[in-house]
């Protein structure tokens, strides 16, 4: 450990007062959705106000922990702690409790763990310490399998995003491989939005008009073959996927995303209120407390995954731009520490703290505003929840005690 004098010497402040000021932020808004007129302001810890105080001092105390332990520490038990996060996903799904019909949550008494919530962390470790291990950058086939086989356990066990696929694209990650996803997700919202048989045809269509029409070789005419194939197959899939794979209420959600379906009452109904309370907001917002979307609870999660739309409502659209370029301001700040590291596995590490948290932040937004299906993923550092926010804080931390020694770790 260094010694307590030198304990914020090169810590980067900057990073630490916006932290500050989305948590702070945060909490208030989590105190106006729970507010209504006949509630007077006490430190009451059986609200969802005072028990995500009681999270935010704690946080800061864990933060201060892991700022305090020397970086060796985290890269000597990167792959120990991936292990252990690993185990930890697999014994939920069979002994953990039940919220919203997913299994995810560790009960110990009244308090309730979610383990999903560190896999961030420690795969960003996991990830930071393989490709720091490596002679090159990502540019063998071998190293890619394994890359990907760390990101994709976790992925399996719980929805972690594609967070990290920025990370590896700063890392060597061929641009055709983005440019492939992007196809791939495109070709899935279609499967979607046209029937499945109409698509094919038009695909097939596509590929004998390709091969009419143009001069290929045997070796274009496989892979022309073999593109119209995976098509035809992915787009059963995805289908099959959707509405046969994913529970009922989750399907439906993504019907009425995509206008298949109107569901003002059930599916749709939280998309509604969301979206009601967001535009009531207005240029400057209703006030401090004044939300009537929020004060009469018409928007369900309004504290945990719909948060912003207290801060739509209440602050208006000046109060949620300065929000998003405070939360902006953060990412950028961590992308500008990850590009002056000296050594490869800080580096790696901050990038990957600023694709988790940039995920995180555009999926949450885009699912009240209705550009992205509801699926449950947190604001970090702004929605309730104890588990949330401590692993959000230790994943920033750790970079940040990474960042104070960037003079000290060399490779």
């Amino acid at each position: 450990m260094r010694k307590a004098k030198n304990i914020f010497a090169n810590i980067d402040i900057t990073t630490i007062i916006l932290f500050l000021a989305l948590v702070v932020f945060g909490w208030v808004n989590i105190y106006a959705s729970q507010f209504n007129d006949d509630m007077q302001f006490t430190l009451d810890f059986s609200t969802r106000y005072g028990k995500q105080l009681y999270f935010i001092i704690f946080s800061i105390f864990c933060g201060f922990l892991t700022l305090i332990i020397d970086w060796k520490f985290y890269y000597s038990l990167s792959y120990i702690l991936y292990g252990l996060m690993i185990i930890s996903l697999i014994v939920v799904l069979i002994i953990g409790g039940v919220t919203g019909g997913a299994t995810s949550w560790f009960e110990l008494g009244g308090l309730k763990f979610q383990p999903s919530e560190f896999a961030k962390f420690t795969t960003a470790l996991a990830v930071a310490k393989f490709f720091n291990m490596q002679d090159s950058k990502n540019k063998k086939i071998k190293t890619k399998i394994y890359s990907y086989i760390i990101i994709l356990i976790p992925c399996l066990l719980i929805i972690l995003q594609n967070a990290f696929i920025l990370v590896l694209y700063r890392e060597g990650l061929s641009i055709n491989i983005l440019f492939l996803i992007l196809i791939t997700a495109i070709l899935f919202l279609l499967s979607l939005l046209i029937d499945q048989k109409i698509l094919i045809y038009i695909f097939s269509i596509i590929a004998v008009v390709s091969l009419l029409f143009f001069r290929f070789n045997k070796k274009d005419l496989i892979t022309i073959s073999i593109i119209w194939l995976v098509s035809v197959v992915f787009i059963s899939g995805a289908n099959y996927f959707v509405y046969d794979i994913l529970a009922p209420h989750q399907s439906k959600r993504i019907d009425v995303l995509l206008g298949k379906e109107f569901d003002p009452y059930g599916a749709g109904y939280n998309l509604i209120q969301s979206k009601i309370a967001i535009g009531s907001g207005g240029s400057w917002g209703k006030g401090f407390l004044n939300g009537t979307q929020t004060r009469f609870d018409f928007v369900p999660e309004q504290s945990t995954d719909f948060i912003f739309c207290t801060i739509g409502e209440e602050w208006g659209f000046v109060g949620s731009l300065f929000f998003i370029s405070l939360f902006i301001g953060l990412i950028c700040r961590i992308v500008f520490l990850a590009e002056r590291q000296r050594s490869n596995y800080s580096r790696i590490y901050g990038y990957s703290v600023a694709c988790i948290l940039f995920v995180h932040f555009v999926i949450n937004i885009g699912m009240t505003i209705g550009l992205l299906p509801t699926i449950g993923i947190p604001l970090p550092f702004i929605s309730y929840g104890g588990s949330s926010l401590l692993g959000f804080t230790t994943l920033l931390f750790i970079f940040l005690n990474l960042d104070s020694y960037r003079l000290d770790i060399l490779r």
